[in-house]
C-alpha cells in the first residue's frame, strides 16, 4: 500500500495533530516502512503452520485440585448478623 503526503496530513488532520511538513515527511518515511514490513510478512507461506496463542511455547504448569484448608464456615456465619441454611443474609437493596 502506496501513502502519500496526502495521506498523512488527511489522518494528522482526523487526529487533529498538527503536523509540520518535514514532520509529516518524516512519519510518512515511517509509516512507509511498517506497511513494508506488512507487505514482507503477508508474502511468507504459511501452509501447514498451526496457530499459535502465545509467541513462546508456553504451558502452564498444573496442580492436583485438592482442599488445603479445613471448613471453616459455621465459625465464619457465628458472627454474622443473620444466615439461613448456610448462606448470609443480606437486606434487599434493589425494588
Amino acid at each position: 500500500m502506496a501513502l502519500s503526503i496526502e495521506d498523512v496530513n488527511r489522518v494528522a488532520h482526523l487526529a487533529r495533530i498538527e503536523v509540520t511538513p518535514a514532520e509529516a515527511q518524516d512519519v510518512l518515511r515511517k509509516l512507509s516502512g511498517i506497511f513494508g514490513l506488512i507487505e514482507d510478512m503477508r508474502r511468507v507461506d504459511t501452509t501447514g503452520i498451526a496457530p499459535m496463542s502465545h509467541a513462546a511455547d508456553v504451558s502452564l504448569a498444573l496442580r492436583e485440585d485438592v482442599v488445603t484448608e479445613i471448613d471453616q464456615r459455621e465459625l465464619f456465619q457465628t458472627v454474622a448478623p443473620a444466615t439461613a441454611d448456610g448462606l448470609y443474609l443480606v437486606p434487599q437493596v434493589i425494588e
